[in-house]
């Protein structure tokens, strides 16, 4: 088991909108973040991403140290790793391009230093195949804004140590973010395959005449939207059952699963299809900007992030992956004790009139 290191300096590869949002929420933590990328104007597009995400940010809360000043961009991969504590790889979704690049990461990196990619669905397997130190590669993979929502899966392949597992777990909690750990090595991991699922059927909705695009996100936002921000899919059909919860629920529902309410293939992709998803969400967003709708959208996840965090302290309710669990309220305090014929406990006196 390698020794752990206090995680001072980041090094980035790939600096596109993933990456920047990676050093955004690094920097707010008073890291320094060292970061590459080959795309043209790449350095330009990364500070500006990270100064867009930089109010939000300031909002949540700076830590100490926290400053845009601590990112440096450089033109090799090498450089980059050099001299960093932890390596996030945000390369484009292309496995033979990984496969590549952690092997050049893994060759100019300390042994010991953790190297996670922000891969949405390949396997960690795959691209650590020819590291001469596989046991430090997994997935980190991330949910946009990467700097502001806290989930992050956390994936090994065939040949990573438990010690780079439950250390990326740690890092990414110092940022933060909530870590969860996928237990078995699959495609597109939790996340992403649920949120496929609901995209595959959106299409065929859309395609078929069904809806419009407005009317697929006024069904999420408006309905069942509102329950996963606090509970999730499991737990909402929990209560949906009643006294007995999920065994209710399940004697009741569970045979509708096999009713042909869903369709396991996606659509064709269609001009056709496209065209109304492009018009949709075009009328949707009213003439306003993609950066106007960013930071809209940041505001909102602020926001619905501290109503519920203080939701779950009034309730004793912790849901955060790590605990695994839901915590009862604490007892309540024992009723302080009545006179007869008295309303108000004997230590409550009664409320004196106001001066007028």
């Amino acid at each position: 088991m390698a020794k752990a290191r206090k995680i001072r300096r980041v090094g980035l590869v790939g600096a596109g909108l993933i990456g920047g949002g990676w050093a955004a929420r690094c920097l707010a933590r008073g890291l320094d973040v060292v970061a590459t990328d080959p795309s043209p104007n790449a350095e330009t597009r990364l500070r500006a991403t990270v100064a867009n995400a930089w109010p939000a940010l300031k909002r949540v809360g700076l830590k100490p140290g926290a400053s845009q000043s601590r990112l440096r961009f450089v033109n090799s991969l090498e450089a980059a790793v050099d001299g960093a504590n932890f390596v996030q790889e945000s390369a484009t979704e292309n496995e033979d391009l990984k496969r590549a690049l952690h092997t050049r990461i893994d060759a100019a990196a300390p042994a010991d230093v953790i190297i996670a990619s922000s891969s949405s669905g390949l396997l960690p397997s795959r691209f650590q195949a020819d590291c001469r130190h596989p046991e430090r590669v997994l997935v980190g993979h991330p949910f946009n804004p990467a700097y502001l929502l806290p989930l992050v899966e956390i994936l090994g392949g065939e040949k990573t140590a438990a010690w780079a597992i439950d250390g990326a777990a740690v890092f990414y909690e110092t940022l933060g973010m909530r870590p969860l750990k996928v237990k078995v090595e699959v495609p597109a991991f939790i996340a992403d395959r649920l949120q496929h699922a609901l995209w595959r059927e959106a299409l065929h909705l859309i395609a078929d005449g069904v809806c419009s695009t407005s009317d697929i996100d006024d069904a999420i936002r408006f309905g069942p939207g509102l329950r996963w921000s606090f509970f999730g899919t499991c737990l909402i059909f929990h209560l949906a059952g009643g006294q007995e919860g999920m065994t209710h629920f399940m004697r009741q529902f569970g045979p509708l699963i096999d009713l042909p309410w869903s369709k396991l293939r996606g659509p064709a992709i269609t001009p056709e299809l496209v065209e109304r998803l492009v018009q949709g969400t075009k009328a949707q967003a009213r003439g306003k900007s993609i950066k106007e709708l960013e930071r809209f959208r940041d505001d909102c996840l602020i926001e619905v992030e501290k109503v519920l965090a203080k939701m779950r302290a009034r309730h004793g309710i912790d849901v955060a992956p790590g605990s695994r669990r839901i915590r009862k309220p604490a007892a309540k305090k024992a009723q302080r004790r009545l006179a007869p014929g008295r309303s108000r406990p004997l230590t409550q006196s009664r409320r004196r009139p106001a001066k007028r």
